[in-house]
């Protein structure tokens, strides 16, 4: 059994050995990760974000470029330091030294993304963000969850876990996501919203070109 995230000293301890304790910044795995994330939102642009679990910000800068409005939490304040200094002059970017899922922003978000988090919840708590997101997802918004699939050593869950489970409670719509030997993402939507296709106009510059060629 792994520590669960309410040991919040097992990640301060963390954070006080090195200045980035999951290669966030360096690791191939984490920026192809953090690209295949990105992809996965159809959405161009989020009126407001929110990033629990963000660490030292390395998923957080990349989503501030996609969001008018992001709050990013930890219950690390070792983490929030570092992400703090990695996010230094993104005055739309808020952090908030939050544990989770107890914590939320006031306002309902249009994204949600939970990345390398969830297996370290208890179940109860994992449970209860679940029941939680519909209240705080606007409609139309999007969920997005990232995992490494391997065992994690200090983590009481497993990834292809806490997915599955997710994709059996959540009454959204999944709308994407990716899956290869080292990670699974997956993407639900809040109801309403329309496919990058239809949002861009593709659909009627195909019936057009077709009524053309007739």
């Amino acid at each position: 059994m792994g520590a669960p995230l309410a040991d919040t000293a097992h990640f301060d301890q963390l954070h006080a050995r090195s200045a980035d304790p999951w290669g966030v910044h360096t690791r191939w795995y984490e920026r192809r990760k953090r690209d295949l994330l990105l992809a996965a939102l159809s959405r161009p642009r989020y009126a407001q974000g929110f990033e629990p679990g963000c660490s030292v910000g390395g998923n957080t800068v990349a989503l501030a470029a996609r969001c008018d409005r992001l709050i990013a939490s930890d219950a690390s304040a070792a983490a929030l330091e570092r992400a703090a200094a990695t996010l230094s002059g993104a005055s739309h970017v808020a952090l908030r030294h939050w544990r989770f899922p107890q914590h939320w922003p006031e306002a309902p978000s249009d994204l949600i993304v939970v990345a390398e988090l969830a297996y370290y919840l208890p179940p109860a708590d994992f449970a209860h963000f679940l029941a939680q997101v519909p209240g705080h997802l606007q409609r139309g918004g999007h969920l997005a969850m990232c995992h490494w699939r391997a065992p994690v050593a200090d983590a009481p869950a497993h990834g292809d876990g806490v997915h599955a489970q997710a994709r059996d409670t959540l009454a959204l719509d999944h709308v994407g996501g990716w899956c290869d030997e080292d990670m699974r993402i997956d993407v639900w939507q809040n109801g309403g919203g329309t496919s990058v296709a239809e949002a861009g106009g593709a659909q009627e510059r195909l019936a057009r070109a077709a009524e053309g060629a007739t």
